[in-house]
């Protein structure tokens, strides 16, 4: 039986900066089905691991809470070494027939590092560390590295005014932006 029923949730931006040793990761608030916004003030940027990891998701929610939960498990398993987290979460989601059909993205980071776990399975660490995921990512992405280029702006404040930027060009994307940062 298919899940697709047609109708489609949007709406996420996620942009995750590392700068001076300092990671911030925003998310927008909203939630798109179809062409109504359902919710403008969705939390998809939290903490997980008692405050020392940040993870923000894209994608079905239901389906990057059960991803958030797992790295929380993983990250217990390997007493708090992301990397190896990340590694064995991403073995899971490849070889586990659930987790196959989940639909969602992952940036997770703590002080040391910045990960994108992809919905194949996949874990990447992006060479200039920055990342985004999500309807609005690629928008969020080139603002953020026009930003870390161009400016002497801390990590907190490119996030945010990467996520303004993408919200301004992306209509699944708004500009209630919630960062946490490390």
């Amino acid at each position: 039986m298919s899940r697709d029923t047609g109708a489609r949730m949007h709406g996420t931006t996620i942009v995750a900066v590392r700068r001076n040793g300092v990671l911030a990761i925003a998310g927008d608030g909203q939630v798109t089905l179809q062409e109504t916004i359902l919710k403008a003030t969705a939390q998809k940027v939290q903490r997980i691991f008692r405050g020392r990891v940040v993870a923000g998701f894209a994608g079905s929610v239901a389906d990057a809470v059960t991803l958030l939960e797992r790295c929380e498990q993983k990250l217990e398993e390997s007493s708090g070494n992301l990397q190896r987290a990340v590694h064995a979460l991403a073995r899971d989601w490849r070889t586990d027939r659930m987790l196959r059909r989940l639909e969602a993205m992952l940036l997770v980071g703590d002080s040391e590092h910045l990960f994108l776990v992809s919905g194949q399975g996949d874990v990447l660490r992006p060479e200039d560390d920055i990342a985004a995921i999500g309807t609005g990512g690629a928008y969020a992405l080139a603002a953020a590295k026009a930003l870390a280029k161009h400016t002497q702006m801390g990590a907190e404040a490119i996030a945010t005014e990467a996520l303004g930027i993408a919200a301004g060009i992306c209509v699944y994307t708004n500009d209630t932006i919630h960062v946490e940062t490390i």
